[in-house]
């Protein structure tokens, strides 16, 4: 799924949790820790993302949740797709609430500063941490979205007003076979009508992240916590 090519990372003992995880640990102490959950795409799993922390910011406690549903191809899915762009509801918003109790239940049980909390969404996972951030906006401090879009079915309570304090990067390749750069621009499009701090990039790269957008978000990721600390 990936260009770039990931070394496997050491995790600890998981806690019993509503959604199974795995949990790379920072290598810098503190009391409390800025936190980015992972949330893969679909047919992948809690391992597929992980080996991103190696490239991200040393002080960020990272979480990869796996989805609640088995992919009948193989791995875990968020909910059943009827077409692009069209998630089925039920399962959508089952994923959603069990995401919601997995937040919670991670910041009782970590070290989680609670007002360092980020998210990074690969392709279906970006329509979780989209449908997280934008309806919990006081809960999130920023997300990543690579290869995703905005779920714009009826029923989800997005609060287009708070997000002022929120900040989004969102990057999607011009060449996706799998999700249409359309989505992507349609992301922006919504986002940018709105008062938050948006990133948007655009790369010459299909449905997977490449070393350039990789290094973008990491910088990205690193600024934001950089700007929580001055």
């Amino acid at each position: 799924m990936f260009v770039v090519k990931f070394r496997y990372v050491s995790v600890v003992q998981e806690i019993n949790t509503s959604l199974s995880y795995k949990i790379k640990t920072p290598s810098q102490k503190s009391t409390f820790h800025p936190t980015l959950l992972l949330l893969h795409g679909r047919g992948a799993d809690e391992n597929d993302l992980l080996g991103l922390g190696e490239y991200l910011d040393p002080r960020l406690l990272i979480i990869s949740a796996r989805a609640p549903f088995r992919f009948p191809d193989g791995g875990y899915t968020w909910y059943e797709l009827l077409e692009v762009g069209k998630p089925e509801l039920a399962q959508f918003n089952e994923s959603y609430e069990r995401l919601v109790l997995f937040l919670g239940e991670v910041r009782k049980e970590f070290a989680v500063d609670p007002g360092n909390i980020y998210l990074l969404g690969f392709s279906m996972g970006s329509m979780m941490a989209y449908a997280l951030t934008l309806s919990r906006p006081d809960e999130i401090k920023g997300m990543i979205a690579h290869s995703g879009y905005i779920p714009e079915e009826p029923g989800h309570n997005y609060r287009w007003d708070r997000l002022s304090e929120t900040a989004f990067f969102v990057a999607h390749g011009t060449l996706d076979p799998v999700i249409p750069v359309q989505l992507g621009r349609r992301s922006h499009e919504l986002l940018s009508k709105v008062k938050t701090d948006l990133t948007y990039r655009e790369y010459p790269i299909g449905h997977h992240i490449s070393e350039e957008s990789l290094q973008d978000l990491s910088t990205w990721l690193k600024q934001q916590l950089t700007k929580i600390e001055d």
